[in-house]
Formats: structure tokens, C-alpha cells, sequence
């Protein structure tokens, strides 16, 4: 990956993105574990982020409605993770993925990107229930694809916004 700005996709410069991610895990107190964070990567973040968006379909091609919701909810959740670690901070908690989610949220808001900011809400609140129907078992198929395929939009819309180079996703 590169580190520069000047072959950056995305309009947020890096500064930025960082300094939100800095206050999203401040007010999360999702504090560092230098020990465990050591092993934790971007690029490890975004093949899990892959790995959970393959398994979801294969969960749902089987029938498996609540592993395809976990997992649509999880490449949510790494996707999230990446977009974070790649600019300096480190998710631990669901706090600290929610907390990333509204700062970044807040910066196209504040870009004048309310609709992409809209969009962005409402696909972390459809992941949220996806990850609750797998305790819950309640959602029909239909409504999981169209979940998986609003989770999927907003993991590609992250990394279109907020990575430093086009992730394979």
C-alpha cells in the first residue's frame, strides 16, 4: 500500500481521517493493547473483511440465515477495522466500531456528503440487525440478501472513501 497522499483515492486527506479515528476511539476508551495490536494490520483486517463477505454467501447459497447475517455483520465490522488501522487507530470493542462509524459519518457530513453519510447509517444499522439475527433466527432470506448487498455497497463505499488504495473487495 502506499503512504502518500498524492496517490490517494479517496477526497479526505489522511490528517484527517486519522484525527477522527483518533477522537472515535477516545470516546469509545478503546485504548491501546500495544502487545496485541503488534499482530493486527490493515491488510489483515481487509482479508477477513473478504474472507466473511465469501462466507456470508456461502452460508446463505446453504441456507444458513443467522451465520450469513454474522457474517455480513463481521466484513462489516472489518472493513471498519481496516479503514481504522490504516489510519493509526486500532479497534478493540463494537463501541469502537460504532464510534469510527460516526466520526467518519461526520466527515462527509461536514464535506457536505449527507446523503453518502445517510447512506453509510443506514447499512451500519442493517448490519447491526443482521449480527442480531444470528442470536435471533428471525429474518426471512429475502430481507438477509438485501442486508448482505447493503453491507457489501457500504464496505466497498469505506474503502472508496477512506483507503489509500482500492481494496480487493
Amino acid at each position: 500500500m502506499t503512504t502518500t497522499d498524492t496517490a490517494a483515492p479517496y477526497p479526505y486527506p489522511s490528517a484527517d481521517i486519522a484525527a477522527a479515528v483518533a477522537r472515535a476511539l477516545s470516546s469509545a476508551n478503546d485504548r491501546p493493547a500495544p502487545a496485541l495490536d503488534a499482530t493486527r494490520s490493515p491488510h489483515k483486517y481487509a482479508a477477513l473483511a473478504q474472507d466473511f463477505r465469501s462466507s456470508a454467501w456461502q452460508h446463505l447459497e446453504g441456507g444458513d440465515l443467522p451465520q450469513a447475517s454474522n457474517k455480513a455483520w463481521g466484513m462489516v465490522a472489518e472493513t471498519v477495522k481496516a479503514v481504522s488501522a490504516q489510519h493509526g487507530g486500532i479497534i478493540h470493542t463494537h463501541r469502537g466500531i460504532t464510534e469510527v462509524i460516526a466520526q467518519l459519518r461526520r466527515l462527509l457530513t461536514d464535506a457536505g456528503d449527507a446523503s453518502t453519510a445517510r447512506q453509510i447509517s443506514r447499512a451500519f444499522l442493517t448490519a447491526g440487525r443482521l449480527h442480531v439475527n444470528f442470536y435471533e433466527d428471525e429474518l426471512p432470506d429475502d430481507i438477509v440478501i438485501e442486508g448482505l448487498i447493503e453491507c457489501e455497497e457500504m464496505s466497498e463505499r469505506l474503502y472508496a472513501l477512506f483507503w489509500r488504495e482500492p481494496a480487493a473487495v
